[in-house]
């Protein structure tokens, strides 16, 4: 099958399927997979070693890649991510596998998604041609909370989501599943939740949750951001009636800070280049939409990672009437006033240079953390 001419975003869409251990990824997407909705998908399994779907969907081979019943795509990676990418687009091309039109990128359990989503976000050629639509935890319904307790590789699954997914909600109590939603939303109040009974959802409550509408192939940054979810926790949180949020990991928060003056280009570079260069380990996620001042009509869309920003889109209009620029960080030992007094240092001394004492720098107790090895620090690939 030839490849269709590319429209204004036909960029393949990635979607990042993670979570903990025994969370039911592998029996979720192996039905997934059997649903007519995503025919055409390929399968990047992130492990080394066995292929980890179930044997009697997987046809054997030698080779890295392996074909799945249905016609879809495996590739288990043994090496790179970003050669692996490279090569099953370059191989599409030549019609050398079979045509796929989505992408899927299951992490192993112990994994970081970070890694995987820098991979996607800082590789121009890969820009190109996929685009990430959006990452998508599970988390087990009986086991869950222990497991936050215990690994926080988990919370940090949990907390950069696009869309968390229950599981196991047949063999949890009604009180586990309640206490895990409420954990779910302190730690990620924007992200839907959703429950998967035996592996079994529908495609559509999975796949499109990034900034690009598909019906119209224009940007959904309102719902993107969905700062109203931010806002809502940080006034429940105000007056008390949290769920212990502090119970598993305090290291963690969410929260959007708004700004309502233009902003110049260059004091929003500066900006972001230093919370990437002096914060980038414990920016875990930032997105948002930025007024800059030069181009007041186009505002610019930012998503990062960690050490790794993705190069900024400018919109051709503003999503609604508001034009204040709001900014959604998901982050580790940060707080919102150290990002607000940051940026109001910058704004309020052009050029920009006098900064170093607005730098939201690590306490000393953070810096032992990382010495003794439990900081949590990313692997790299």
């Amino acid at each position: 099958m030839t490849e269709s001419p590319r429209g204004p975003d036909s960029r393949i869409p990635v979607t990042i399927l993670t979570g903990f251990l025994g969370s039911g990824k592998t029996t979720l997407l192996a039905k997934l997979l059997r649903h007519p909705a995503m025919e055409r998908t390929a399968v990047i399994i992130n492990e080394f070693g066995e292929i980890g779907l179930d044997h009697d969907l997987v046809e054997a081979s030698e080779e890295t890649e392996v074909a799945l019943m249905g016609g879809c795509l495996c590739c288990t990676v043994r090496g790179d991510l970003i050669d692996t990418l490279r090569s099953l687009y370059i191989r599409r091309t030549k019609n050398e596998i079979p045509y796929f039109e989505r992408m899927v990128i299951e992490t192993t359990g112990l994994a970081d998604p970070a890694p995987v989503l820098q991979s996607i976000m800082a590789d121009r050629m890969l820009n190109h041609y996929y685009r990430l639509d959006g990452v998508v935890t599970l988390v087990d319904a009986a086991n869950g909370m222990n497991t936050f307790d215990l690994h926080r590789e988990a919370v940090k699954q949990a907390a950069v989501a696009d869309r968390l997914v229950v599981t196991k909600t047949d063999v949890a109590s009604p009180d586990q599943v309640f206490a895990l939603r409420a954990k779910l939303t302190d730690l990620n109040p924007a992200a839907r939740i959703v429950e998967a009974n035996r592996g079994n959802i529908a495609p559509a409550m999975l796949v499109n949750t990034g900034i690009i509408d598909p019906a119209n192939k224009s940007p959904d940054v309102e719902r993107w951001l969905n700062e109203e979810a931010y806002t809502h926790h940080h006034d429940h949180n105000d007056h008390g009636h949290h769920h212990d949020v502090n119970r598993h990991d305090e290291r963690i928060r969410a929260f959007c800070i708004r700004h309502r003056q233009p902003i110049p280009s260059d004091a929003a570079s500066l900006f972001l280049d230093v919370l990437m260069a002096e914060r980038g380990s414990d920016l875990l996620r930032v997105k948002g939409l930025i007024n800059i001042v030069e181009q007041p009509n186009t505002p610019m869309v930012i998503h990062a990672v960690q050490h790794v920003i993705h190069t900024p889109a400018y919109l051709g209009t503003w999503p609604s009437d508001d034009r204040d620029s709001r900014l959604v960080f998901i982050v580790r030992d940060i707080t919102r006033e150290q990002i607000e007094h940051l940026l109001s240092v910058l704004l309020d001394n052009p050029p920009y240079h006098e900064i170093s004492e607005a730098v939201p720098t690590k306490s000393s107790g953070q810096i032992e953390r990382e010495c003794d090895g439990t900081s949590g620090n990313d692997r790299q690939y």
